[in-house]
């Protein structure tokens, strides 16, 4: 009798363990959106009615969030300090500019050192794809995570 009282409260406690597990999962978020008032990308044949007020706070929000730095990811494609290294880190910046438009490409120097960066991503994930891109003509480039622009 002791031990199908014991076997019942085992069972009853695994249970209750079961039912207290969170099981809620998160999305992904897509940061193309980042930036972006939703009602630009809703398309032509969608009508919404709302006050001014509301489109005004969304506008204002978007704004002044644009400043605020986050942290992300960003693909490091050229880091060096030799005698050409400036010169190198122009030509790099050029050509990625042109390789992805609308895609921010960031050239700084610390002292001695010239870097180029190219993106705002907001996951690895995203960094990956681009990154998988680049790999071929920039063998020694590698994802760091540091702050990113507001997303456009």
């Amino acid at each position: 009798m002791k031990r199908k009282l014991l076997i019942l409260i085992v069972l009853l406690l695994g249970s209750l363990s079961l039912q207290a597990q969170d099981t809620t999962r998160t999305a992904p978020v897509d940061s193309s959106l980042y930036g972006k008032s939703i009602l630009s990308v809703l398309g032509s044949g969608v009508q919404v009615e709302q006050s001014a007020a509301v489109r005004q706070a969304l506008e204002n929000y978007t704004r002044a969030n644009a400043e605020k730095p986050l942290s992300g990811y960003r693909i490091r494609v050229f880091y060096d300090n030799g005698p050409q290294a400036r010169a190198k880190s122009e030509s790099i910046e050029l050509i990625l500019k042109k390789q992805f438009p609308g895609t921010g490409v960031y050239r700084s120097f610390e002292s001695p050192n010239y870097k180029v960066s190219i993106g705002d991503f907001r996951s690895k994930d995203e960094a990956q794809r681009i990154f998988n891109a680049l790999k071929g003509a920039y063998p020694t480039a590698f994802i760091i995570k540091e702050s990113i622009n507001y997303p456009r």
